[in-house]
């Protein structure tokens, strides 16, 4: 089995929901890291195997492979093959374990992944009927975020809103409203500090967006708020149940964007004169109760560790995704 190495990240600035991003297709935003990642790297687009994206909607202009439109998008060779995966949330790394499992299996060298979402420009979807001419018009989705035309038969808390899930797990674990509070201040100040020291500058490939009659580049992320309190957050109200504790300053946002690595083996890395950041050990998979989504980072660590052969105390730096200040809790507890 050959070893996996990452030899290169970049990515878009983070856009807020009807931000600067706005305009920009997610096919186009993806376009934008790839080549970003290419030029940056020198990579030769004929030692390309394949582009390998993550994308969650796929129901608007990110529809029939984003990844392969991106790749022709951004100028590679139309021998270079690409292909989309889907597992939520989790489908960027998804990208990232398909790439490493592939070249650890000796079936490519030189992959391309990543993901990319463009949360607002997600569209309005309905069924078509079921017979010509059907009076009663179907039902219409929003197809930003959440599920949409689930299948009657399976149960009503597996197809739950996000949110619930966040309140589920919240409950589960004993989090409080004040925990959560406190989590989502201590990630804003993390981020304006991260911001002020410039450690992002390095890894953001900048895109032009739309000002008044020019443009500019974007290169700088807008999600973070620099005016959040504790007292700010604690007076926004329950964002999904009535007596919850799942506010909006305490989940994730609604965003667009895309990243883009190279997943290398070491024996061409080092022909084409590239260093590693870091080398794939391991990756895995979890599946939980659908009702309590938020804790399956939880049994995947604990499979990508035990192949790894680590323990959780080998580790030096954790990266956990904050899907919800509650959920991110929990699963530290755990």
């Amino acid at each position: 089995m050959n070893d996996v190495w990452i030899t290169g990240a970049v990515r878009t600035p983070v856009g807020r929901a009807g931000g600067a991003l706005a305009e920009i297709r997610p096919d186009d935003l993806a376009a934008a890291a790839l080549r970003g990642l290419v030029d940056r790297l020198g990579i030769p687009p004929d030692r390309i195997d394949d582009v390998i994206l993550g994308c969650v909607n796929q129901a608007g202009e990110d529809n029939r492979n984003v990844a392969r439109m991106a790749l022709l998008l951004a100028g590679l060779p139309v021998e270079v093959p690409g292909q989309t995966v889907n597992r939520l949330c989790g489908s960027g790394l998804q990208a990232v374990a398909s790439a490493s499992n592939t070249i650890r299996a000796g079936e490519g060298d030189l992959i391309l992944a990543g993901g990319v979402e463009s949360m607002t420009r997600a569209p309005y979807v309905m069924l078509k009927p079921g017979k010509a001419w059907d009076r009663n018009p179907p039902p219409l989705a929003d197809s930003t975020v959440g599920w949409r035309f689930t299948n009657p038969k399976l149960p009503p808390d597996w197809t739950i809103p996000l949110g619930e899930t966040a309140e589920r797990v919240a409950r589960a674990r004993g989090v409080t409203r004040k925990e959560q509070d406190e989590f989502a201040l201590e990630s804003q100040r993390r981020a304006q500090a991260a911001l002020a020291a410039g450690w992002f500058e390095g890894e953001i490939v900048g895109v032009e967006v739309k000002r008044g009659d020019g443009s500019e580049t974007l290169s700088r992320d807008e999600p973070p708020r620099p005016d959040v309190s504790l007292d700010s957050l604690a007076r926004l109200r329950p964002a999904f149940l009535p007596e919850g504790t799942v506010t909006a300053g305490t989940s994730s946002g609604i965003n667009d964007g895309a990243a883009a690595l190279c997943v290398t083996s070491p024996a061409l890395a080092a022909e084409l004169g590239m260093r590693p950041l870091a080398r794939v050990l391991a990756t895995a998979v979890a599946g939980v109760d659908p009702s309590c989504m938020g804790l399956g980072p939880v049994p995947a660590t604990r499979k990508a560790l035990a192949r790894a052969g680590l323990a959780v105390e080998d580790l030096d730096l954790i990266e956990l995704n904050e899907a919800f200040a509650a959920q991110a809790i929990a699963c530290i507890r755990d």
